[in-house]
């Protein structure tokens, strides 16, 4: 064979190889966009049911959205709360190792070093607890525990059930807290609407300073503040519950109870009252200068109705947006009055269980509270749809 017949055979293999790799490289391009488009038509025919019951429901679908995104944050925020504990120097068994040291020293029980946990049997205590185990897997046996067994688990402290500890103190701080958020919804929209009313007055004025002045006291202050002024004139009890049970006297139980916490109540109004009273009041205004307003007055229509029955419901909506974070901040300042004014409620064994790192407790709690105040942000959305009808969660048609 010729040079010339050789470079020839070598240029059609090189040209046949190029038309090969090309059909290969084309081929791939169609199998992987033919798997992308199976793929979309999947999730799109999965999604029929979906989309239909978004359709013809639109309020129930965004009701279990907003279910299923705060079952997610829930989620995300058990794993990082368990992070954060497994970050935290010590544990819970280095915690019973202080009790013990400090209650053989109270007792002067120098000789009884003997009973003191070696270092085997500590590893024995942590592993018998899952705490030699990753913090992820720790929190999916203690999801596994929760969902699938419907068990909080045992304080690693107390002993005593998680559960009953939870429902010993859930119910002094939903009364604390919704006997705030009552009075301050009650007060803001009373006080609101009269002082819009007086707007550019010296009245108007004073309750303006005095609302901003209350809305940037620091919480914490004014509580110690008030605790100072009850231990100091005796007016007022320094803690914040009665000494003795409901189930012993219930009517000497709620007039004893009225007069502990009234002073943490009153913290609680003062701190919230500023901030909803200035929303309030400025929606009013703005609705006040709206067309609608100069329309309906042009009428004959009397200044107390255009108040009340026009302008006053459209400061519904932003009051009902703002009392899901209301219901929150309120949640988060009643764990600084339940320690300050000693209330045995859910925000100071929130705080006691952290001190003594007591896992089980600690996440139930912090979860627990975390669901109320997502669950407050849900419902508020839910009242808003309700309360205006121009806002729907679903497109038409």
């Amino acid at each position: 064979m010729s040079n010339e017949e050789l470079t020839n055979s070598r240029e059609q293999s090189a040209v046949s190889n190029d038309k090969l790799g090309a059909t290969a490289t084309s081929g791939g391009r169609v199998f992987r966009g033919s798997l992308t488009l199976g793929a979309s038509h999947l999730l799109r025919n999965l999604s029929i049911p979906w989309r239909v019951f978004k359709s013809k429901f639109p309020l129930a679908s965004f009701i279990t959205s907003r279910m299923i995104t705060m079952l997610v944050v829930l989620f995300v925020f058990g794993w990082v709360l368990f992070g954060l504990m497994a970050l935290a120097p010590g544990d819970i068994v280095d915690q019973m190792m202080q009790q013990q040291l400090m209650s053989q020293t109270e007792t002067g029980g120098g000789s009884n070093r003997d009973n003191m946990l070696s270092e085997e049997q500590m590893a024995k205590m942590r592993a018998e607890l899952g705490l030699d185990k990753p913090f992820t897997i720790q929190y999916f046996h203690w999801l596994e525990r929760v969902v699938i067994h419907h068990d909080l688990g045992v304080s690693l402290i107390s002993k005593a059930p998680v559960s009953f500890l939870i429902k010993s103190r859930i119910v002094n701080s939903l009364v604390l807290n919704l006997i705030s958020l009552i009075f301050i919804t009650i007060f803001s929209f009373l006080m609101g609407v009269y002082f819009s009313s007086k707007a550019g007055t010296r009245l108007d004025l004073a309750a303006t300073f005095f609302a901003l002045f209350f809305h940037a006291f620091p919480g914490i202050l004014l509580l110690i503040l008030l605790q100072l002024f009850a231990s100091i004139t005796g007016l007022f009890p320094v803690t914040a519950y009665p000494d003795f049970s409901i189930s012993e006297n219930p009517i000497k139980f709620f007039f004893s109870y009225s007069y502990h916490v009234f002073l943490p109540l009153f913290a609680s109004f003062l701190g919230g009252i500023g901030g909803t009273l200035r929303m309030i009041r400025s929606t009013m205004l703005d609705q006040m200068g709206l067309p609608y307003i100069m329309a309906l007055r042009s009428r004959g229509i009397c200044e107390r109705r255009v108040y009340l029955n026009h302008a006053f419901r459209n400061t519904l909506n932003p009051y009902i947006t703002g009392s899901a974070n209301l219901l929150a901040s309120l949640f988060s300042g009643s764990l600084v009055l339940e320690i300050i004014f000693s209330y045995p409620g859910i925000g100071r064994l929130s705080y006691d269980a952290v001190l003594q790192q007591d896992v089980n407790l600690v996440l139930a709690c912090t979860m627990l509270i975390a669901a109320l105040d997502l669950l407050g942000i849900t419902i508020s959305d839910i009242l808003l749809a309700l309360v205006d009808p121009r806002i729907r969660y679903g497109k038409e048609g």
